[in-house]
């Protein structure tokens, strides 16, 4: 099997096979992975780990091979970390294993019938079995003005090189929307000497993903640093001069001007081609506890599959995280070899901001408790949630060994006194009946 690297221009002689409906060449893989984020490459690293001898390529609408994506809006964004820190393997790693990289390629459409897809470019490929880790797209502005130079996102290695760029004649940051992207920016901005305003519609940060008391930690956190943080706010439209913003209007009338804009309210799975081909789904495209799709030989993984997922009580939900992305790249991987094994990971999330390490376990949805472990005064403390009396997930804010212990504790859903998780002398671990292993 000879390595082949793809690069961006498409330069490269890997396997045909003559098209019987033109004279376009088709391409053809035994496993094609389209996405190169986190998901993808740990799908083909998974692969040939478990033993698969096929041919295999990474299609990657970026130009960069796989790299991490958490640094963008802290490291990297900080200048911390160069690019080839934050790589997650070297080209070397990809050759040797005999990955293909078709990098700058985006999928248009796929053609499950005959297992062919098609490129911007109008490049045909054909698989015999297809992993989509394709991730999301960043949730545009639906207002006036976003079209305006100095409005960005932080989804690729690009738009933080172009932030990192404008960041040299900038003094004023507005960071519109609250949740972990928004803050973490926010946070690595006042350390580089911006001053920043955060604008939240809701009426406090974080509030999709944790409790009141966890959003008022981090507010009075931001704002102990100098961070402007408006709630209830609404955007009216992005006012500029010269095709370059200057500020943000408010609905309530006020303008909050600033020199360049960020913008964290979300992403849309990138599936449009997996649904117009017919795959179940909606708000992601459906995957069953294999990963597969509803269309034959499809997989799906990351941020862009939907599932069933018992730590959220039987609901379906999209999971936007790197271990979920990497547990189910390999879930995927087995099932093309042959292995057996379905999805149960706990999920796990986490966010750096000033020297706040936040770590989460479980899924906190529909929860009807919460128990404060700790004293937020100490900026060391833990968030338990409780849902009919169990134990369904945990925020644990510079507690390492809350985090490690409670995983076992979510993943028992362990029915526990909330007057004994409230006292942070007493180990979670102790909770656990003695029959269950213990965490380490």
């Amino acid at each position: 099997m000879k390595s082949r690297f793809v690069d961006a221009t498409g330069r490269a002689n890997p396997p045909t096979e003559d098209s019987p409906h033109g004279p376009t060449p088709v391409t053809r893989y035994d496993v094609l992975i389209v996405g190169g984020g986190h998901g993808g490459a740990q799908a083909a690293i998974a692969l040939r780990q478990h033993g698969f001898t096929g041919t295999i390529a990474i299609i990657s609408s970026e130009d960069d091979l796989p790299y991490e994506r958490p640094p963008l809006s802290k490291d990297y964004l900080a200048r911390k970390r160069d690019f080839a820190r934050i790589l997650i393997r070297p080209i070397s790693f990809w050759t040797e294993r005999h990955v293909d990289m078709l990098l700058g390629t985006r999928v248009v459409t796929v053609d499950p019938n005959r297992h062919r897809l098609v490129t911007h470019r109008g490049e045909k490929f054909g698989y015999d079995r297809l992993i989509w880790a394709a991730g999301g797209t960043p949730r545009r502005l639906s207002c006036d003005g976003y079209e305006l130079t100095g409005i960005h996102t932080v989804r690729s290695r690009t738009d933080v090189d172009r932030i990192k760029v404008e960041l040299e004649t900038t003094e004023r940051v507005a960071v519109i929307g609250g949740g972990y992207i928004g803050l973490e920016a926010a946070a690595v901005l006042t350390g580089l000497g911006q001053r920043v305003t955060v604008l939240e519609a809701q009426d406090r940060v974080l509030a999709r993903v944790a409790a009141e008391p966890l959003s008022r930690f981090y507010e009075a956190e931001h704002r102990a640093h100098g961070v402007d943080i408006r709630l209830s706010i609404q955007v009216q439209c992005i006012e500029g001069v010269g095709g370059r913003m200057n500020a943000v209007r408010l609905t309530n009338g006020n303008s909050i001007p600033c020199d360049l804009a960020i913008v964290g309210i979300g992403i849309v799975p990138a599936v449009d081609p997996l649904l117009r081909a017919g795959a179940d789904g909606d708000n992601g495209v459906l995957v069953d506890e294999h990963c597969r799709t509803t269309l034959p030989d499809i997989f799906a993984v990351g941020d862009c599959a939907a599932h069933r997922n018992d730590f959220a009580d039987g609901v379906t939900v999209r999971l936007e995280s790197v271990q979920n992305a990497v547990d189910q790249a390999i879930v995927a991987a087995k099932a093309i070899v042959g292995g057996a094994g379905g999805y149960r990971s706990v999920p796990s999330f986490w966010s750096d901001q000033y020297d706040l390490k936040l770590r989460t376990v479980g899924l906190s949805l529909g929860y009807d408790a919460t128990v404060i472990r700790g004293d937020p005064e100490t900026r060391s403390f833990s968030v338990i949630y409780l849902r009919r009396g169990r134990v369904i997930a945990l925020d644990s804010v510079n507690s390492v060994k809350d985090f490690a212990q409670g995983r076992a504790l979510v993943a028992a859903r362990l029915i526990a006194d909330p007057a004994t998780l409230a006292d942070s002398t007493t180990p979670l671990k102790q909770l656990l009946p003695a029959h269950m292993p213990t965490p380490i």
